[in-house]
């Protein structure tokens, strides 16, 4: 078996709509409804599909809301993360700071969203001779 990509992740929220325009504004990510009252949203290649506390399949009934922690790249400089995250009204929780991904070192600010995960944005740090 060869795993190459992680096609999605799951986030169980209060409200998807409200998740959804937090997502849109504060990292530029689209809003799909499909089918019609599932909301995901997608970034890339990837989605983050969401699911409605109350309503988690059986299968899923463990995850939790707010208990996500994940990682997102991005080529804007860490200094415009955070003066965009400022006017945003999105508290910086910690960094910026050095942390290990999963190709090298990243420079990283996590902050909460909404339902209480933990979301880190980073930028990739070049390695000599990249």
């Amino acid at each position: 078996m060869n795993i190459h990509s992680i096609d999605h992740i799951v986030l169980v929220v209060a409200d998807p709509q409200k998740t959804c325009a937090f997502y849109e504004k504060v990292l530029g990510m689209e809003a799909m409804e499909n089918p019609p009252g599932k909301w995901s949203l997608k970034f890339g290649r990837q989605k983050i599909s969401l699911q409605t506390e109350g309503h988690v399949p059986e299968i899923a009934r463990r995850t939790a809301r707010g208990s996500a922690n994940f990682c997102v790249l991005t080529d804007t400089p860490i200094d415009a993360v955070i003066r965009h995250l400022d006017n945003c009204k999105v508290p910086i929780a910690e960094g910026p700071g050095i942390r290990q991904g999963a190709t090298g070192p990243l420079m990283s600010v996590y902050f909460y969203d909404l339902d209480g995960n933990l979301v880190e944005i980073s930028n990739p740090i070049k390695q000599d001779g990249e």
